[in-house]
């Protein structure tokens, strides 16, 4: 219980700090939730989609990050995509929730290839409780609350099977905490890669391997190598690996024409283990464009 609570006064240090940088949220479903992170991506798929996730990190460890995000997205015509995303998110005594706009723009490259950009803008709140530490130092004295400005751009190549994503969510530096040279924390740019391709094994069974990198100034950089069985365009079968960091094991199924449910379970490797019974994800995806030709999961 000891070490427990060191944890959670460093993870509070951190997120107060100039060592805290990687502040946004991270996901296993990175390639269903992909608008949250492009805003290239809104209308791609050429239907009306609605997504909600939710993810527990390092369960059984006391303040670990909860997150729950809304996305939906829209082509109004061949060319232009709009959405929304929603996202909530809980560290400890820190609390942040965003809402933002996407708008998308087709151009053609090519008979067999399209080019999206996209626009993303709106706002967040920062919220952290410092007080209900009680950890004693004048640095956390007084409680944070704050709106600050999100604007971000992005890029999404479609090229038949396979795809490409460049993204910065939010080129904007808002201030978090204001206070000594130790207190001060103000936003970092993320900077999102991926791609993917869809390999045909037969004609009921496909293979989809992707990758998903995000960099981010002062930490870390983090990646995921994902690799995805479709059965049928019924089932979804795979594993993912953050590289030095975690191991995790997801399944998607169709529900029907309208929905896909999905779940992956994460367990990292790093020292965090030794304290949590790992991470959990579930999505809904929805195709509210009423069409049964549309395919659910077209990526």
């Amino acid at each position: 219980m000891k070490n427990i609570k060191y944890i959670l006064i460093f993870a509070v240090l951190i997120a107060s700090g100039k060592l805290f940088a990687q502040q946004d949220p991270s996901y296993t479903l990175y390639k269903y939730n992909m608008n949250i992170v492009n805003p290239a991506y809104a209308g791609t798929n050429g239907y009306t989609e609605l997504n909600l996730n939710i993810r527990s990190q390092w369960v059984n460890l006391k303040g670990s990050p909860e997150t729950q995000s809304l996305s939906f997205a829209k082509p109004i015509n061949d060319k232009i995509g709009i959405g929304f995303s929603f996202v909530n998110d809980q560290v400890d005594v820190i609390k942040e929730t965003d809402f933002a706009v996407d708008f998308s723009y087709r151009l053609q490259v090519s008979e067999t290839s399209d080019l999206y950009l996209g626009i993303k803008a709106g706002a967040y709140t920062f919220k952290a409780d410092l007080q209900s530490k009680a950890i004693g130092d004048p640095a956390f004295g007084e409680n944070v609350s704050r709106v600050n400005g999100i604007f971000g751009a992005g890029a999404y190549l479609k090229v038949k099977k396979f795809y490409a994503t460049l993204s910065i969510p939010n080129f904007l530096t808002g201030k978090r905490v204001e206070g000594s040279e130790f207190t001060q924390a103000t936003d970092k740019t993320h900077i999102f890669a991926g791609a993917g391709y869809t390999f045909d094994i037969n004609e009921n069974l496909t293979f989809q391997p992707s990758v998903m990198g995000r960099f981010v100034q002062g930490a870390p950089s983090s990646v995921d190598l994902t690799g995805t069985f479709d059965i049928q365009n019924k089932i979804e079968l795979g594993g993912s690996y953050r590289l030095d960091d975690s191991f995790s094991a997801l399944a998607l199924v169709k529900l029907g024409d309208w929905m896909k449910l999905g779940y992956a379970y994460e367990f990292t490797t790093s020292d965090v283990k030794d304290f949590s019974d790992g991470s959990h994800e579930i999505m809904l995806r929805f195709n509210l464009s009423g069409s049964k030709k549309a395919t659910l999961i077209e990526e």
